[in-house]
């Protein structure tokens, strides 16, 4: 059938993604080295990423809704590519200008392949009639939990990060391309026809505001695991790059298996109830990884850390999809606030780190989960009109 086809290709484009964001964060030490920056330094690199993906996810609706989720796919994901190879160029030079143009293009492309395969994942669920959005996103943590391991691997086996980065694009493109060819068949817009929303109408509704809250506290928590985790444990704790990797892999490991089985808890208990139990989880993982007892210790809190920062950006896209009219420029009006955490994350933690230490630093996070937790009401499913 179409629709099981459909659901196959939106759960590969997740992994693939996930995979070609996380095949260079698990080796962030390995980055930082080669380009030789600071804990500030490294904060500013990692702002390029998340300043282009800002700057491009409000164009990502309109182009999601004007041309289709397969074509704004395409789009960002060879941009992703093109980036994935200039920053390996950049690493492989030492040159901090070209790391930082590829971190730009990877930024932008993320963005349109973010909004897109999250129309189509809602689109997908809403015909299926069940909650599967969270298990698209397990996907994505599922290539998240291989990049991881693929890192490890390539760190104690001595490849150098530049080799690593171009493999990833190499088959980020291989396996992108042929896949979008079994998304459900888009309708554009007729000519002279108007939108059903606008992105200004959006940014005027609460609900969708607060949506974007829920995303962004929690992305805030994902995200600062995503680019420091590594890092926390490599400066924080004395380890190893390996170890470092292998902290960051169980994150993604329990936020893979809190994405794949969180459907059946939403269904049970609805949104909201399922979104306050994981604040409580990640602020006890948190808590865990900065109380400096052990590596032991702190590998049992990125676990806590990575269930309790799993649910709110599938939720939150779902919530923000729940009408399909208006589902696209609304999952980029979300998406624009929540994707604020990754701007402002890295260089706030950065500077913070370079007076603080990573491990105090981090605990800032705590804050992004309390705003998830407040905002936690609106992922409520909208009444049918």
């Amino acid at each position: 059938m179409t629709i099981e086809r459909s659901k196959v290709a939106v759960a590969a484009t997740f992994a693939t993604n996930g995979l070609a964001y996380a095949g260079w964060l698990a080796r962030a030490p390995a980055v930082r080295a080669d380009l030789h920056l600071s804990a500030a330094g490294f904060g500013l690199l990692l702002l390029c990423i998340s300043a282009a993906a800002i700057a491009s996810i409000p164009l990502a609706g309109p182009l999601v809704q004007r041309f289709g989720p397969a074509r704004a796919i395409l789009l960002g994901s060879t941009s992703m590519v093109i980036g994935l190879a200039g920053l390996g160029t950049g690493t492989l030079t030492g040159s901090v200008p070209v790391a930082a143009a590829g971190l730009v293009l990877v930024g932008a492309g993320n963005s349109a392949w973010d909004v897109a395969m999250n129309v189509e994942g809602a689109d997908v669920e809403r015909r299926l009639g069940r909650t599967i959005m969270p298990r698209f996103h397990a996907g994505f943590s599922l290539g998240t939990v291989l990049g991881a391991g693929a890192s490890a691997l390539a760190a104690a086996c001595g490849l150098p990060i530049w080799a690593q980065l171009y493999l990833t694009a190499a088959l980020a493109a291989s396996v992108t391309f042929p896949t979008v060819r079994m998304f459900l068949p888009h309708h554009p817009i007729p000519p002279g026809h108007r939108p059903a929303m606008s992105v200004g109408q959006a940014w005027r509704e609460p609900r969708t505001v607060l949506i974007g809250l829920i995303m962004l506290g929690f992305g805030f928590a994902e995200g600062t695991a995503n680019d420091w985790l590594a890092i926390s444990l490599v400066d924080g704790y004395g380890a190893s790059e390996t170890i470092g990797a292998v902290g960051y892999g169980s994150f993604v490991v329990a936020m893979t298996l809190s994405r794949l089985f969180g459907g059946y808890a939403i269904e049970r208990w609805g949104r909201v109830a399922v979104l306050r139990g994981t604040v409580a989880a990640g602020i006890t993982g948190l808590l865990l990884v900065v109380s400096g007892l052990g590596v032991p210790v702190a590998l049992l809190g990125g676990l806590l850390w990575g269930a309790g920062s799993s649910l709110g950006f599938p939720v939150g896209m779902s919530a923000a999809a729940d009408d399909p009219a208006r589902a696209a420029i609304r999952v980029s009006v979300a998406g624009s606030i929540g994707y604020g955490a990754f701007l402002a994350g890295p260089p706030l933690i950065g500077l913070l780190a370079q007076h603080l230490g990573v491990l105090n630093a981090i605990l800032c996070a705590l804050v992004a989960l309390a705003i998830g937790l407040f905002a936690s009401g609106a992922a409520r499913p909208l009444k049918p009109a």
